[in-house]
C-alpha cells in the first residue's frame, strides 16, 4: 500500500496526530477509495503496517527518512511494515533463500507463512498472504515479473540503511551486531557494503555513526527521544 501511504503523506502534516490520519483517509478521502467502507479499511490497513503516529518511531523516524530518500521509499516501507505485520515477516527466508534469477517457489512461501502461524490460518487464508506478499516484494524490487516472478538484487540507499539499523538499535542490538540483523538482511548488501551506506548516512544526518579499529559505534541520538533509547535495552 505504498501509493495510498504517499498520498496520505502528501496530504497530511508532519507534526498531525493519529486522529489527524484518520480523518484525511475516512472523511477526507485524500486516497480516493469508492465507499465509506473502503475508507475505514484503508486507514486500519495503513494503521497496522505504519502506524501513523508520531508517537511510535517507526513511524516518525519513517516519515523523516522519506522525504529525503524519494528513491528508497519502497524499502523504508517494508521495513516498517516488516517489523509490524508479522504475516510479512514469515515470508522474508523463502525471499532471502533464492539466488538472483532463481523463479519463486509458492510452496516454499507458504510453508514458511505455515511455519510462523501454526494452525491459526485455514489454507485459502494464508494463500491470499502469499499473493499479498508476493505482490509486496515485487514493489520492492526483491522480486520481478508478474506470473513468473524471479529473485533479483536490490540497491539498498543510505536512508533504508539507517532505517534498518534503527529497528535493530531498538531491539537491543549494538555495535557490530546492528549489520547483521533480519532488517539489514533484506537490504541484499554485505556487511562492508552496509557500513559504507551508513557512513553516507551519518553524512546526511540519519544517524551518528563512529567507526574505527575494526569497531563500530552506531546511535540515534539526534533521532530517538530519551525514553526510546532507555527503552531499547542496549546490549553489546
Amino acid at each position: 500500500m505504498v501509493t495510498e501511504l504517499q498520498m496520505v503523506l502528501n496530504a497530511v502534516p508532519v507534526d498531525a496526530g493519529r486522529s489527524d490520519y484518520a480523518t484525511a483517509i475516512v472523511a477526507e478521502n485524500v486516497t480516493g477509495k469508492r465507499t465509506g467502507s473502503t475508507h475505514k479499511l484503508t486507514n486500519q490497513r495503513l494503521g497496522e503496517l505504519y502506524g501513523l503516529d508520531p508517537k511510535l518511531p517507526l513511524f516518525r523516524v519513517l516519515r523523516r527518512y522519506w522525504v529525503s530518500d524519494k528513491a528508497g521509499r519502497n524499502v523504508l516501507a517494508l521495513l516498517c511494515a516488516l517489523a509490524r505485520d508479522p504475516l510479512l515477516r514469515g515470508t522474508v527466508e523463502p525471499i532471502l533463500a533464492m539466488d538472483p534469477g532463481e523463479e519463486l517457489g509458492r510452496q516454499a512461501m507458504i510453508d514458511s507463512v505455515r511455519d510462523a502461524v501454526g494452525d491459526r490460518l485455514n489454507d485459502a487464508i494464508i494463500d491470499k498472504v502469499v499473493r499479498n506478499a508476493s505482490s509486496t516484494w515485487t514493489q520492492t524490487g526483491h522480486l520481478e515479473g508478474r506470473v513468473r516472478k524471479v529473485r533479483k538484487i536490490i540497491a539498498a540507499t543510505p536512508h533504508a540503511v539507517a532505517y534498518a539499523l534503527m529497528l535493530g538499535y531498538l531491539l537491543g542490538f549494538r555495535g557490530n551486531r546492528l549489520f547483521k540483523t533480519l532488517w539489514t538482511a533484506v537490504l541484499d548488501a554485505n556487511e562492508e557494503q552496509l557500513v559504507f551506506l551508513a557512513m553516507d548516512a551519518k553524512r546526511l544526518g540519519a544517524l551518528n555513526l563512529r567507526h574505527g579499529g575494526g569497531v563500530i559505534e552506531v546511535d540515534f541520538a539526534s533521532i530517538l527521544t530519551p525514553e526510546e533509547i532507555r527503552m531499547s535495552h542496549g546490549t553489546d
